[in-house]
């Protein structure tokens, strides 16, 4: 009923099992755990994640950021404006607004140059440093560039 296959070993039939050597499974093993190691130490470092609730764009001082700038006369309400970074400490930045508006009965009015805040229009901006004020990290929308290093001499005192 069962015939012997041709180039088989003797007493061997079709479906039976061939026994490998123990030493090919071990072969086989120590190939798959040292791919499964090399995979994982060539992962290490590549895909770095941030630790939980930490942004990768956290606003930095000398820096223009878009964000929620909170108004001196109305608590609780604010205004999406451009503002320089003074100073950040923890979960708050310390800020000096930035308006399109030149205010001349003010003092500590900074003219910056045109497109220094990244509008569309390339209007000229005025940094207003009577009155800083504390935002929430959370509230930084969009990173427009780095303080001209003339104006950020004239203001970096303002962070102490």
């Amino acid at each position: 009923m069962w015939g012997v296959l041709e180039g088989a070993q003797p007493g061997l039939r079709a479906g039976n099992v061939v026994p490998m050597d123990r030493f090919w499974w071990l072969a086989l093993a120590a190939v798959l755990l040292l791919a499964l190691v090399a995979t994982l130490v060539d992962g290490w470092g590549r895909g770095r994640r941030p630790a939980r609730g930490v942004r990768e764009d956290r606003p930095r001082p000398a820096e223009i950021w878009w964000a929620n700038v909170p108004y001196e006369d109305r608590p609780g309400a604010a205004k999406d404006r451009p503002c320089l970074v003074l100073s950040v400490r923890g979960r708050t930045a310390t800020v000096a607004k930035i308006t399109s508006k030149y205010h001349d009965e003010r003092g500590g009015v900074i003219a910056l140059p045109p497109g220094s805040v990244g509008d569309a229009q390339g209007r000229a901006s005025y940094l207003e440093t009577d009155e800083l004020r504390s935002v929430p990290v959370a509230e930084f929308r969009r990173r427009v560039g780095v303080a001209d290093p003339v104006l950020w001499d004239q203001v970096r005192h303002l962070a102490r």
